[in-house]
């Protein structure tokens, strides 16, 4: 509703006056209802106040955290002239409450208006500032200008002070959705980023909340999670393969100062499950009223298999280091027995067999140290000249003599260069990749050991036609105390360690190692050495 200026007070009578008074603060008041983008709003203010006053222009500064004010909204006034009104935003008196309110004014407020309308070379004549108030605070000032030489009345201050508390409200109001809204980003964006899967779930269970870091242990796209019951994307297992989820009773029986801290495995489509710690919290309302709960889940998939390598370690070690020392401990004790004669033969059978135990028992043991050193990063390597292709020949010879049903290759093209390496980490390298490529491939079948060189880098490998591997198990071969899960590797001796050593090895000279396998097709081991 907009009306020519000079229409509201000829012709027209108070209670008119007043009537159009109530329309123009009723339109604001719906738009401020309506909605809380604090500029528009203000603008909105100021301009049926300067139309009510039947003024030129008008501003509204608003005060900084630092005490000076600026300004936020005008009407009236170019844009580019704005600057040059800073003398009106000086010397502002602060409220000591509202007592006071009446006898608040600037300072010299008309001579100030004069500088400025010269240097702006507008012919602004009258000004009127009124302060808006939240709670006895100086929030801003509203200004009123006219091109006129009639005075501002009492009753224009009276009408431009109801604008003025309308403008207050609006400040307060955006201020608070403002906080509200940052708090709420905040909130947002460390749920999101968060290391830990955030999930919230509202009073029926379903999700309303889901992170990424939720998102990337369960396999599911947030957009895709939200809205779906728990139980439809979390698919949480105990050690005895129940469903956790699927039962909502502990959830929904939750005191609202008790947690419920659950572990589980998370089974996802196509990956290996994940094992994870949640901790459901219940949100109340006043009334006790259940609203959300909020789940806080942690990976907690390498504190299990800390565990099981520690039960893994204390196994292997019980039965491959007792083995070796049983036996050599027999055959001492039978070859000393003061009641037997043995023959020539016989003692030189159970002393080769306790020297061959007793190199196993100094081979595992070796083992364990270098996988100690390689832990610390201390791995030592004695750098030189080595001919791989030469090397792989004299490892190959020393397999051929252990296995009938294998055919062992060398595929070595004849330019291939020397390396720079350890020979006897490196020997030890192909020995673990050549005999796990037997040891897994039982039914015998080929054995390639060969190579092929880059610009940068040689590329060495293993390939056999064995049993093949997993591949949701093939990134945790190179761990330590690691066997794969099979009645094929659980009959066949070892720690667990060779793999591990090998990657240390290969890594300590600046190459990298990995594994290709599809399960019952066999399995290529390739690491690569930079070249001189």
């Amino acid at each position: 509703m907009r009306y020519s200026k000079g229409s509201l007070y000829r012709g027209k009578s108070m209670p008119d006056y007043q009537l159009r008074q109530r329309e123009y603060l009723l339109q604001i008041s719906r738009a401020m209802t309506s909605k809380l983008d604090l500029p528009s709003v203000l603008r909105l203010i100021l301009e049926n106040a300067v139309e009510m006053l039947q003024g030129h222009g008008g501003l509204i500064a608003l005060r900084q955290d630092d005490g000076s004010f600026h300004v936020r909204a005008s009407y009236g006034l170019p844009g580019q002239l704005l600057p040059l009104f800073s003398p009106l935003l000086a010397d502002i008196p602060h409220l000591t409450g509202r007592a006071h309110l009446s006898r608040w004014q600037i300072p010299d407020l008309q001579i100030k208006l004069s500088l400025v309308a010269a240097a702006a070379g507008m012919a602004l004549r009258q000004v009127v500032a009124l302060p808006l108030v939240i709670e006895d605070e100086l929030i801003g000032v509203i200004y009123v200008f006219r091109t006129s030489g009639m005075a501002f009345s009492a009753n224009d201050r009276q009408v431009l002070s109801s604008f003025a508390d309308q403008a207050a409200i609006a400040v307060r109001n955006a201020s608070l959705y403002q906080q509200v809204s940052a708090e709420k980003r905040r909130l947002d964006a460390i749920i999101e980023h968060s290391a830990d899967g955030v999930m919230i779930l509202d009073c029926q269970g379903r999700i309303t909340v889901f992170n990424r870091a939720l998102a990337a242990m369960t396999g599911w796209r947030p957009e895709d999670a939200l809205g779906r019951p728990c139980h439809e994307v979390l698919q949480l297992h105990n050690r005895q393969g129940e469903d956790i989820c699927r039962s909502d009773c502990p959830l929904r029986g939750l005191s609202p100062d008790a947690n419920l801290y659950i572990e589980g495995d998370i089974e996802r489509a196509g990956g290996a499950p994940v094992s994870v710690g949640i901790t459901y919290a219940p949100l109340y309302d006043e009334e006790d009223r259940l609203i959300s709960i909020i789940a806080n889940i942690h990976d907690i998939t390498r504190f299990r298999e800390a565990e099981e390598i520690k039960s893994t370690f204390i196994s292997v070690i019980s039965h491959e280091l007792k083995t070796p020392v049983s036996i050599i401990k027999g055959y001492a004790g039978t070859l000393r027995r003061e009641d037997a004669q043995w023959d020539e033969e016989t003692v030189r059978e159970g002393l080769d067999i306790i020297e061959e135990e007793s190199d196993r028992l100094d081979r595992l043991i070796s083992d364990l140290l270098d996988a100690s050193r390689a832990q610390a990063g201390s791995l030592k390597l004695e750098m030189g000249d080595v001919h791989v292709p030469k090397l792989a020949q004299r490892v190959v010879e020393g397999f051929r003599l252990q296995t009938d049903v294998h055919q062992i290759e060398l595929d070595f093209p004849p330019d291939f260069p020397p390396v720079i390496a350890d020979q006897e980490r490196l020997r030890q390298v192909l020995s673990n990749l050549v005999g796990n490529a037997i040891k897994y491939s039982p039914e015998g079948g080929k054995v390639r050991l060969g190579g092929y060189v880059d610009q940068d880098k040689v590329t060495v490998y293993v390939a056999d036609e064995g049993v093949g591997i997993p591949l949701d198990e093939q990134p945790r071969l190179f761990q330590r105390f690691y066997r794969l899960d099979s009645s094929l590797h659980r009959r066949t001796q070892g720690m667990g360690l060779g793999l591990y050593l090998c990657r240390a090895i290969v890594e300590a000279h600046g190459g990298r190692i990995w594994v290709e396998s599809v399960p019952g097709q066999g399995a290529t081991f390739y690491f690569t050495l930079p070249r001189q």
